[in-house]
């Protein structure tokens, strides 16, 4: 059966790769790529788009059966960052969005989800070091209770009604494509774009402020191979570990300098420390890679190689 998919969210930082990744895939016409607004004008004109926000039902469901759509990739989430600003903005948010594209899989209206799940989840009182797949999860950010809470159900939704669910969860996401959105781990975007502007990178968070990574290519690599993975394959249904590279800024700072001798960075920690703090420096992600045969290509020097030369080609 080809895929009808629609994606919530196509506009954000991996929901825009996403969908050119999918109509590459899968075709245009079989791709519908939704979002609140007009704001990513090489979304929007690259196919079938709608506005669309996800925490209207109605609106859902009526988009869903217009384009008779049997898949969905929900995308739209307020960040770590952002939703410390605006909790009840980001609970809402977060776990309507969910709650309806899961119900319209119950009602059997969608036939299977991707939901992204994230390194938020976990909490001061994790193991930081190689985090399990199974540990204790006390988030202390909005946005990881959300998360928290949305595996819980989504796995719910499979026990209880068969709901073909999968999910991630995403460490940081670093891409040269789009601008950073709000999170707490952006700094290892937004520190590409002052190297190549300014020579000089002002970061929120200390020197040696280990935390996982992961270039989008290879996000996006995970996220189209779980879902083209066997049902029987997926053996967990909260959400699956994802692992590539864990890395300080101190080390970040390093890996640009051997291409941008001239670099410099200064540090001034903001209230995004207290979240990274809470967050594990590294992950251990053996489920994944034995369940669905997930596996990274991108090493930190991969990174900021690929990212400086795509920088720059775009600023000049």
């Amino acid at each position: 059966m080809t895929p009808k998919i629609l994606i919530i969210g196509a506009c954000g930082q991996i929901g825009s790769e996403l969908t050119f990744k999918l109509r590459q895939m899968y075709g245009d016409e079989n791709v519908i790529a939704s979002d609140i607004s007009y704001n990513n004008a090489e979304v929007v004109n690259s196919g079938l788009f709608e506005i669309l926000d996800a925490q209207n039902f109605t609106a859902l469901k009526v988009c869903i059966e217009k384009y008779n759509i049997n898949t969905v990739y929900l995308m739209a989430a307020m960040l770590s960052a952002t939703g410390e600003k605006f909790p009840l903005k980001a609970w809402d948010l977060n776990t309507q969005s969910l709650f309806h594209v899961l119900d319209l899989a119950k009602a059997g209206v969608i036939k299977k989800i991707f939901w992204p799940s994230s390194i938020a989840v976990f909490g001061p009182t994790t193991p930081k070091d190689q985090t399990p797949q199974y540990t204790i999860m006390e988030p202390s950010t909005v946005y990881g209770i959300t998360k928290q809470v949305g595996e819980r159900w989504c796995e719910y939704y499979f026990n209880k009604y068969n709901v073909d669910v999968r999910s991630i969860r995403y460490p940081g996401i670093i891409s040269w494509k789009t601008l950073p959105g709000g999170g707490t781990t952006d700094y290892a975007v937004d520190i590409y774009h002052k190297a190549l502007q300014d020579g000089h990178y002002d970061c929120f968070l200390s020197e040696n402020t280990a935390l996982p990574m992961m270039f989008m290519d290879d996000a996006i690599e995970a996220t189209v191979n779980i879902m083209a993975a066997d049902k029987e394959a997926i053996k967990i249904r909260s959400s699956y570990n994802l692992s590539a590279v864990s890395f300080t800024p101190k080390e970040i700072a390093a890996s640009i300098q051997k291409y941008l001798p001239e670099f410099t960075i200064s540090y001034t920690p903001d209230f995004r420390q207290d979240i990274a703090d809470s967050w594990p420096k590294s992950i251990n992600d053996t489920p994944a890679r034995t369940d669905w045969n997930w596996d990274h290509k991108f090493s930190l020097d991969d990174i900021t190689k690929e990212m400086l030369s795509q920088l720059q080609a775009k600023y000049t």
